[in-house]
C-alpha cells in the first residue's frame, strides 16, 4: 500500500474546468497525444501566458492516469525528485522474558521517502514538470536513463537490493517551459531536448482567445471579443515590453463583471481597467516610463475599437 507521502503528490485526473477547445486547441491536443502514443515525452514552450501548463494538464486529462505534478526550482537538487532521508525510525524491544531480568534494546535508523519523480515511475502515472527549466540542469540529469532506458537510478541508502527502478510502461513525462531569456531560466541539456518532443506555443487565435475570454468572465460573448481586439490591437503595436496575453484579456472581463462596468468606449471604467490591467502586464515592475506610454496607447486602441 502506498504512504501518506505518496498519495499527497498524486491528482486524479478530470476535465478541467471552463476549459475552451477550440480548432485549435483540438489539433494541438490530438498531436500531442499522437507523440505520447508513439512512446515520447512531451515539451510545451511558449512565453508566459500562452496556455503551456493549461494544455499539459489537459493532455493529462485524457491519458486517464494519475497525475503527479512538479514545478521547477532553482533549488532543486537529484533528491528532491527522486527521494531522500527525512526524520527517523525508532525501533524498540522490551524483553521481559526471564522475570528478574529487563532487557531494553532501541535501533535508530534514518527514514527513506520517496518523491514524486519516484512515484510517478513506480507506479505508471503522468508527471507534469512544469517550468523545467528553472531547475539546474545537473538536478534533471537523472532524466536522461529515465526516457532513453526506462531506467531511474535509486541511491543505495534507499534500502533493498535494487539500485535502480524500471520505470512502469504506463508512465508519461509531459514538460512545460518559458523561453530561455527569461529570466531564471537555464539552458537545458541538449541530451535531454532530444529525449523530447517540443511543441513551441505561441498566441491562441482570436477565435480561441474570445471564447477562453468569455468562458472565464462570463461576459457576453461580444463584449469578450471586443476586449480581445484591444488586447490584440496592442500586442501586435509591437510597443511593449512584454507581449499581452489572453491572460490580460480575461483579467479585464473579470474585473468588469465586478465593477459593473461596460466594454464602451464612452465608459471610464473600461478605460481604465484596460490602462491599468495591460500597463502591468506588458512592463516590468518599477519602469513608470512605458508603463505611462503603454496607457496612452491603449486609450487610443479602446477609442478605435469600441
Amino acid at each position: 500500500m502506498r504512504g501518506i507521502e505518496e498519495l499527497s503528490t498524486v491528482i486524479e485526473p478530470a476535465p478541467l474546468p471552463d476549459f475552451v477547445e477550440t480548432k485549435h486547441v483540438k489539433d494541438l491536443t490530438e498531436r500531442a497525444m499522437g507523440y505520447i502514443k508513439a512512446g515520447f515525452p512531451i515539451h510545451f514552450r511558449g512565453a508566459s501566458g500562452t496556455g503551456k501548463t493549461t494544455l499539459a494538464l489537459h493532455v493529462a486529462s485524457k491519458l486517464e492516469r494519475p497525475v503527479v505534478l512538479i514545478h521547477g526550482d532553482e533549488e532543486y537538487t537529484t533528491s528532491d525528485l527522486v527521494g531522500g532521508e527525512y526524520g527517523y525510525h525508532l525501533r524498540k524491544v522490551i524483553d521481559r522474558f526471564v522475570s528478574r531480568v529487563l532487557k531494553v534494546e532501541e535501533d535508530m535508523v534514518k527514514r527513506w521517502v520517496d518523491n514524486r519523480l519516484t512515484i510517478a515511475c513506480k507506479y505508471g502515472f503522468t508527471l507534469i514538470y512544469d517550468e523545467f527549466t528553472r531547475s539546474r540542469p545537473e538536478a534533471n540529469n537523472i532524466f536522461l536513463a529515465i526516457l532513453q532506458e526506462r531506467m531511474l537510478d535509486l541511491p543505495i541508502r534507499r534500502g533493498g537490493e535494487e539500485t535502480y527502478l524500471r520505470v512502469d510502461p504506463n508512465f508519461t513525462a509531459i514538460f512545460t517551459s518559458n523561453p530561455e531569456e527569461y529570466a531564471g531560466v537555464h539552458r537545458s541539456q541538449d541530451a535531454l531536448r532530444d529525449r523530447m518532443i517540443t511543441m513551441d506555443l505561441d498566441h491562441f487565435d482570436e477565435e480561441t482567445e474570445a471564447a477562453i475570454t468569455q468562458a472565464k468572465s462570463g461576459l457576453p460573448r461580444k463584449e469578450a471579443e471586443k476586449i480581445v481586439k484591444v488586447v490584440r490591437a496592442l500586442r501586435e503595436s509591437g510597443a511593449c515590453e512584454f507581449s499581452p496575453t489572453v491572460r490580460g484579456a480575461i483579467m479585464i472581463a473579470r474585473s468588469l463583471t465586478v465593477l459593473n462596468g461596460h466594454v464602451k468606449g464612452s465608459s471610464g471604467v473600461f478605460r481604465q481597467v484596460c490602462q491599468d490591467i495591460l500597463a502591468s502586464e506588458t512592463s516590468r515592475v518599477g519602469s513608470k516610463s512605458n508603463q505611462a506610454k503603454v496607457r496612452e496607447l491603449v486609450k487610443k486602441i479602446v477609442k478605435q475599437y469600441c
